[in-house]
């Protein structure tokens, strides 16, 4: 086996987990039962022990691979001299299943891979390879034939592969193969149940992926062309994002994995592997932003709900910037050295130390999301506002300490300017809040005196006249960061301001690489290795330059970044400057949330000259034109009273 580019994968799944699908048809990469569960397959962070499940013609053949129009349905073509055949490849959502008299409920239903292979031009002979490996290949499983396929027992684990195909056992017992030639117009089914068998009923499995298709396509973005909030030629990649966004929404707790794999590097052969199959809370009001401006509420709504759940177990002081999807705040950090990585990419690191950090980002990413929240028709509870008081509260002492910041850096704690930015949004949005409201416990004396001093030490700081540009941290007078793109995004100063125009220029003269992508920092960062462009950072260059007024060269940078996207329009984390490759974990949700709010940032542009003085002046160009005062009279927001120290 040899390893892939990572924009060679498709990604498919249930809402529990999510499979890698390579372009030859093998499954390079699956947890079960949820993602961040140790994998069965992973020959992506180790082609030859990590496991695999492949399907693909026996003779040489050419591929090409597509989603199902609006779905999360992935279907690889193979093309050889001889004929051509079609491989489906999905996972039922639970709740979308259930229309078909079958022998398992919606309730009940196993997590499962379905592969559908179909002959359009043949005869075309098909090898199926079957090579499952427990506990991240620790546990090589015993393989044995049952009446219809095999099924495969490891120490803890179980998973059955149903078919009518001549599957065999493997000689050593750790795998099953089959070789079977399809004429024109035959369709086979594999089906794969893990923890139990999922009877082999193909009239069964067409309904359920009727009903999987129908789900989707029910659940993603779609309007007549017209007042569309991610309109123009990028339109169908803001829906494949969406959708992305959606397959790492965690169905039962509504959480959102930042990716999910683990350990794909950032820097080839380097040490930069890291596990995002966690949710980090920073992520909220961006994510809540895109997914209210599509029209998913319900979603929005459930994600917030949870970082809200997430904060008030803990105090503001203690809190972690990083949780599983279940909520758990212990994700040790271990290394699995039994794995190669990825094109030998090692330590490959499960886990994540990011936890133990005190990001002080995280508090102002929080409140925003709850005015976010707000701002799209959320009602604030009682216990709601008691959670914002208490961060807002917190971070009016806290601001100055220094922290990790949004890179998570692994080095001594620094006055991070981007983590001040947050500060102030913190307590400006505290304050918003509180003032739109009749009357609520809070401080607000207090609170507005420490957004002033928050904000004339950024100024005074955080700004280097030098470098014409706001810097990494305080006391560090040339070196930039792409964070502070973010600094008009979120309200600090105006788009228009000559100091958020000389950041902008800043950051394309000295981040931006020569293909348009952008760097996340300079300076050093405690690691071996290369720092590859993060695309996020190319999307917040493409919101800044959109609100200050340079759409049309917003726009130009939108489409440049957009080429890197896959065939099928996913986005990992980073680039390699060098080959153009995507780098890190793929895909990234941070880069599908940044390209859908540059998407929203450019519709809302439309074009106008004025867009940036416009644009900054509102107090929130994160959200929509409606004012939290509207909402507030409406009744939407809690009343209390106000104590103003």
């Amino acid at each position: 086996m040899h390893y892939k580019r990572l924009e060679e994968y498709g990604a498919i799944g249930d809402g529990n987990t999510v499979a890698l699908v390579g372009r030859d048809g093998s499954i390079d990469w699956c947890p079960f039962p949820h993602v961040e569960s140790p994998s069965v397959f992973a020959a992506v962070l180790d082609a030859d022990r990590g496991g695999h499940f492949a399907v693909r013609p026996s003779q040489s053949f050419e591929s090409v691979q597509r989603y199902r129009d609006r779905t999360n349905v992935l279907e690889t073509t193979f093309r050889t001299a001889g004929g051509s055949a079609t491989v489906t490849d999905f996972m039922p959502v639970p709740e979308a299943i259930g229309s078909a008299d079958r022998a398992i409920g919606p309730d009940d239903w196993p997590p499962a891979i379905y592969r559908k292979l179909e002959c359009e031009d043949g005869p075309l002979e098909l090898a199926i390879e079957f090579e499952p490996r427990f506990d991240y290949a620790r546990d090589a499983p015993e393989i044995e034939s049952v009446a219809d396929g095999v099924v495969a027992t490891g120490d803890d684990e179980r998973a059955v592969l149903s078919s009518d195909l001549p599957l065999e056992p493997s000689a050593d017992g750790r795998g099953a193969r089959a070789t079977v030639t399809l004429d024109a117009g035959e369709t086979r089914w594999l089906v794969l149940g893990y923890g139990e068998e999922i009877p082999l009923e193909p009239s069964h499995h067409q309904e359920t992926l009727r009903e999987t298709i129908e789900y989707w396509r029910e659940w993603a973005h779609d309007c007549d062309g017209t007042d569309c909030p991610v309109g123009g030629p990028w339109h169908d990649l803001a829906v494949r994002s969406s959708l992305v966004l959606k397959l790492l929404i965690h169905r039962e707790t509504g959480a959102v994995c930042a990716a999910p794999t683990a350990s794909l590097p950032e820097d080839l052969g380097g040490v930069r592997n890291w596990d995002y199959r966690y949710n980090w809370i920073r992520d909220s009001a961006f994510t809540v932003r895109a997914l209210a401006e599509l029209g998913h509420l319900e979603e929005a709504r459930s994600y917030f709900e949870l970082c809200l759940d997430h904060c008030s177990q803990h105090e503001p002081a203690e809190m972690p910037p990083v949780y599983g999807l279940h909520g758990e705040s212990d994700l040790e950090e271990r290394v699995l050295d039994h794995l190669e990585g990825y094109r030998g990419s090692a330590p490959v690191r499960i886990g994540n130390a990011a936890q133990n950090q005190r990001q002080l980002d995280i508090y102002g990413e929080l409140v925003l999301a709850l005015y976010e929240s707000v701002r799209y028709g959320e009602p604030m509870r009682s216990d709601d506002w008691t959670v914002v008081r208490d961060l807002v509260d917190y971070v009016s002492e806290g601001w100055d300490e220094p922290d990790a910041g949004i890179w998570e850096m692994r080095t001594d704690h620094q006055g991070f300017v981007y983590s001040k930015v947050m500060c102030w949004t913190a307590l400006d949005r505290g304050i918003r809040l509180a003032e739109a409201a009749d009357s609520v416990e809070a401080p607000l004396e207090r609170w507005r005196a420490a957004r002033d001093d928050v904000r004339e030490a950024i100024l005074e700081r955080g700004f280097s006249e030098s470098a014409n540009s706001f810097v990494r941290a305080f006391g560090d007078d040339d070196t930039l960061d792409a964070a502070n793109l973010l600094i008009p995004v979120v309200g600090f100063l105006p788009a228009d301001d000559d100091r958020v125009r000389g950041t902008i220029d800043a950051t394309i003269d000295r981040l931006v690489t020569d293909d348009g992508l952008v760097r996340r920092y300079e300076g050093e960062d405690g690691l071996p290795g290369e720092d590859s462009p993060f695309l996020v950072c190319s999307f917040w260059l493409v919101t800044a330059l959109a609100l200050a007024g340079r759409t049309e060269e917003a726009r130009d940078r939108f489409e440049s970044v957009l080429e890197y996207a896959s065939p099928l329009g996913l986005l990992a984390e980073a680039v390699d400057p060098e080959s153009g490759e995507q780098r890190g974990n793929y895909p990234q949700a941070y880069s599908h949330i940044g390209l859908l709010n540059s998407a929203l940032s450019l519709a809302d542009s439309n074009g106008s000259s004025d867009v940036g003085s416009s644009a900054a002046a509102s107090p929130v160009p994160l959200g929509r034109d409606e004012s939290l005062e509207d909402v507030a009279s409406s009744g939407e927001i809690v009343r209390g009273t106000n104590d103003t120290e």
